[in-house]
């Protein structure tokens, strides 16, 4: 069974949601507490909490999806290399073969 934040944003299947609303809501309570303690007023308190759960989700969110995107560019080279790897291997285009004299004149 899935949850659905806001009826659309299913947050079990999409990545870095779970840990985003997480965050939000922490960073939620923490400004709204911090809030309230400084200032002791309550409405404003709970206007505090819901800007600082947007932010703190919509930041984590973009962190998130930034570093995933990343470790899938890594994946991809990763796997390119390990195809060029055993495609090239053993022959004249191999980096890894020792080169003779008569090679590196050449070149």
């Amino acid at each position: 069974q899935s949850f659905k934040l806001l009826g659309f944003l299913d947050v079990q299947s999409v990545p870095c949601a779970r840990e985003s609303v997480l965050y939000g809501s922490l960073g939620s309570f923490v400004v709204g507490l911090g809030h309230f303690v400084a200032t002791s007023r309550v409405r404003r308190s709970c206007d505090f909490a819901v800007g600082g759960f947007i932010c703190t989700m919509l930041g984590y969110w973009f962190y998130c999806r930034y570093n995933l995107a990343q470790q899938r560019i890594r994946q991809r080279m990763l796997k390119e290399g390990m195809k060029n790897r055993m495609l090239f291997e053993g022959s004249y285009l191999d980096p890894e073969k020792k080169q003779t004299g008569n090679e590196r004149s050449d070149s």
